[in-house]
């Protein structure tokens, strides 16, 4: 069971989604706005968000990134449609994942549980072992990452993507590999979701995103992690 806060200004859907969501077993709140949702973020930190882009006055972008901006909250972002140019933005803006309007509830779920499994990475037992990449250092019993000692504050889904990568430097992962690695065994989704990730990793981890060190595009594939 999860506490899921709801954001979605039309009366229907959102009272769909909550009935439906409570047959789940999952605890939900509800905001009709992006500011009525980020005041309920922040006063009852919820363990996830569902949050749809088409709202009115501060926009499902925006409200994307300034909750994104308060802490690693997983989010997923409900679209009326499978745009590109939606889908791209609101991944860049800060969401895990994206459903399409209308809503299947039982598919909603299964996101929902598939995200926070990411965010229950298992810990390994033992003393805690420190894997330092240049100027990275990766805790994978801490689940921690800092960047010449500063912390690092990644999303259960940067960080579950960094593990994974990190695993074996040097290896080449397709972004179907990546997909079922970091978003589910069996997830069937996007491989935009990969891309977008690892814009915003890199934007965290590396001196210059835009020539990475640690997070390397192999063209035509997917991605890889460097070796120091």
């Amino acid at each position: 069971m999860a506490e899921v806060l709801v954001v979605e200004d039309d009366a229907a859907v959102r009272e769909g989604l909550q009935l439906a969501l409570r047959r789940q077993g999952h605890v939900v709140r509800t905001a009709e706005s992006g500011e009525l949702g980020i005041e309920v973020l922040v006063h009852h930190r919820p363990d996830i968000v569902v949050l749809d882009l088409m709202l009115p006055g501060m926009d499902g972008f925006e409200t994307c990134r300034r909750m994104r901006a308060s802490g690693p909250v997983p989010i997923i972002m409900l679209t009326a449609r499978s745009d590109d140019f939606d889908v791209v933005a609101g991944l860049e803006a800060g969401a895990d994942d994206y459903v399409a309007k209308p809503v299947e509830p039982r598919v909603l779920d299964a996101r929902i549980r598939a995200v926070l499994r990411r965010s229950a990475a298992d810990r390994p037992a033992g003393p805690a072992a420190e894997e330092r990449h240049g100027d990275l250092v990766i805790d994978r019993s801490a689940l921690e990452v800092t960047k010449r000692g500063v912390p690092v504050s990644l999303t259960p889904t940067e960080l579950k993507l960094l593990l994974e990568l990190s695993r074996t430097p040097g290896q080449v992962y397709s972004r179907q590999q990546i997909l079922s690695a970091v978003w589910d065994h069996d997830y069937l989704g996007d491989s935009r979701l990969v891309d977008a990730c690892v814009q915003r990793l890199r934007a965290k981890i590396e001196d210059v995103p835009a020539k990475p060190e640690h997070v390397q595009t192999v063209r035509g594939f997917g991605y890889r992690f460097g070796r120091s």
